[in-house]
């Protein structure tokens, strides 16, 4: 135990309905929490409502702007931005030039001014802390809001940290994509100021060693396996079919992704739509997500679909899901698990559920051959209904190995975690 309790903020981009990113924050508490008990733990986050609800602790904005799960967004303009982009279009010269003088004079040098104040009053609450850990597996990215989002967030709070003398860990991170020089200025500065950093996984660090990092690094499991979670042999399902877990997600929908496509959605969800209504009257299909946020809509139009193709004989349901217990609940009442989600992998493993994963980003694809699952991975843009109901057949047919596997693997992920929990935080803090 530390002879003194530190005083240690969390700083993750959670507060946006990512129950993988919440459970990330909260296997990270649970395991600080248990070598030094006594220790001060606040988040830094871009929703600090929704993180003192979830995890009871204070919490901080990262940004200025800070998200918000339970609105749209929406603004009464709608009318005003269609009559602005009329004229626009009707004198783009003029335009060019207000627009242009509106950002120089009018907009730049109030983001400035509004920057500065965020700099000044987070160094002023840093100052008095001891460590910052950044964890949460997709940091190191820029295909959300390009580099003055997720990268410059990075650099400037462990610049921060580093100017407050407050020591800085990367705590299990994950990396890429990153496209922009900018981004890969900050992210290669940021972890060069660290105090330490870790890997989620092999992949990560060759990107980054790639990028230019030079720094000392180790690679670790996701921080969710740190996790205890009961598996599915605990559970008994009120199902009398075998039921299927089936996870879709808003891949190139217009509405919510940073890749707008709706040609590449449709035909994501019809796709897994006709997997659907082929099983629907041999199984129960119980749809969730990992996002309440950004899949909301993608389970509705799935849902639909899978009932207009299935009709009456179908066993199809759909309950709410708000908060990372009610997702285990739901999950522990499964017998298989499609997913597109990198956690919706994670949280199958660790209550040894199989899983077929549709990978969307190369991280599943990694996480699933770490794992020796790799033949249970599907392409997102190129795999369709046949391949992924012969792939669900093999993987039935083949549950017990696979589940033997999956048990193994995650007692090792877990040992792993343990011993570098034991070598950050046990002890006294220094």
């Amino acid at each position: 135990m530390p002879r003194v309790p530190p005083k240690i903020g969390l700083l993750d981009h959670i507060g946006g309905g990512n129950l993988g990113d919440d459970a990330t924050q909260t296997a990270v508490l649970r395991q600080i929490r248990s070598r030094w008990p006594g220790s001060e733990i606040h988040g830094f986050t871009m929703n600090p409502s929704d993180t003192r609800a979830r995890h009871g602790i204070p919490a901080y904005p990262i940004r200025r702007h800070i998200w918000d799960s339970r609105s749209s967004g929406a603004t009464t303009a709608p009318a005003l931005k269609s009559s602005v982009k009329t004229a626009a279009a009707r004198y783009p010269a003029l335009f060019a030039v207000l627009r242009l003088f509106h950002t120089l004079a009018i907009r730049f040098p109030g983001e400035l001014a509004r920057e500065l104040r965020l700099l000044a009053k987070s160094f002023h609450i840093l100052w008095s802390f001891d460590l910052l850990i950044i964890s949460g597996g997709g940091q190191l990215l820029d295909t959300w809001g390009g580099p003055w989002a997720f990268p410059y967030t990075l650099f400037k709070w462990t610049l921060l940290a580093r100017l407050a003398r407050v020591k800085c860990y990367y705590l299990n991170v994950g990396a890429g994509p990153i496209h922009r020089p900018l981004s890969k200025w900050f992210l290669t500065r940021a972890l060069a100021l660290a105090d330490y950093v870790s890997f989620r996984d092999a992949k990560s660090e060759v990107l980054l060693r790639q990028l230019g990092f030079k720094g000392p690094a180790t690679v670790a499991a996701d921080n969710v396996y740190g996790l205890a979670l009961p598996s599915r042999e605990t559970a008994a399902s009120v199902q009398q079919r075998p039921v299927i877990g089936l996870s879709p997600m808003a891949y190139c929908d217009p509405r919510v992704y940073y890749k707008k496509d709706s040609s590449s959605y449709e035909s994501f969800i019809r796709k897994l739509a006709a997997f659907g209504v082929s099983l629907s009257r041999e199984y129960h299909l119980q749809f969730f997500s990992t996002d309440t946020f950004f899949d909301a809509q993608a389970i509705e139009d799935l849902n639909v679909m899978i009932r207009k193709g299935a009709g009456d004989a179908c066993s199809v349901s759909c309950e709410p899901i708000a908060a990372t217990s009610e997702l285990f609940s739901q999950m522990l009442l499964m017998d298989y698990i499609i997913t597109c989600r990198f956690h919706g992998v994670i949280f199958a493993h660790l209550m040894n559920i199989p899983v077929i994963a549709i990978a969307h980003h190369p991280k599943v694809a990694t996480l699933m051959a770490d794992l020796g699952l790799s033949e249970y991975c599907l392409d997102i843009d190129t795999f369709d209904a046949g391949l992924l109901e012969r792939t669900f057949i093999h993987m039935v047919n083949n549950r017990d190995e696979i589940k033997t596997r999956m048990r193994e693997k995650a007692e090792c992920y877990r040992s792993a975690l343990s011993r570098q929990f034991d070598s950050l935080f046990s002890g006294a803090f220094c």
